[in-house]
């Protein structure tokens, strides 16, 4: 009788380890919600009609980005190798 395959436990699994730094992906995703709130602020037809709060969303994405950029910057804790 044939055995089925054994699944593999959450053990046997290894991650592959990133080329990228963390601190890399925060710069581009800052650069890429500035981009955004560009659109948002030069295109008027994006933000009337109710659509006001369009306008803080790539704000919000920026602010964050800042927070984790400063986080990362600093190089402490667990950002010391990111």
């Amino acid at each position: 009788m044939d055995q089925l395959p054994r699944t593999p436990s959450p053990t046997d699994i290894t991650v592959p380890e990133s080329r990228v730094r963390t601190i890399v992906v925060v710069r581009w995703g800052l650069l890429l919600w500035g981009v955004a709130l560009l659109v948002v602020l030069l295109v008027p037809e994006l933000r009337s009609e109710g659509r006001q709060w369009w306008v803080w969303v790539p704000v919000a994405g920026l602010v964050g980005g800042a927070l984790g950029h400063v986080y990362l910057a600093r190089g402490r804790g667990n950002a010391e190798m990111a």
